[in-house]
């Protein structure tokens, strides 16, 4: 990204034009993103885990029916 100096303009001014067509760009967020990445979870996991929600889940809702 390159952003040309006009005459007589400070570097704040210069500084702040660059922000922008960054910002304007995308190009910041989808380096924030890229940072983060969370590796794809296979079917076989994500099915695991949803197993062990539900029965978490189910255990719960027992306890709670057990007290009336």
């Amino acid at each position: 990204m390159q952003v040309a100096r006009k005459e007589k303009e400070s570097f704040e001014n210069l500084l702040r034009r660059f922000n922008r067509k960054v910002q304007q760009s995308g190009i910041l967020i989808i380096a924030k993103n890229k940072q983060y990445k969370e590796k794809k979870i296979s079917k076989k996991d994500q099915r695991a885990t949803a197993i062990r929600k539900a029965a978490i889940k189910e255990g719960k809702l027992k306890e709670l029916l057990r007290g009336f």
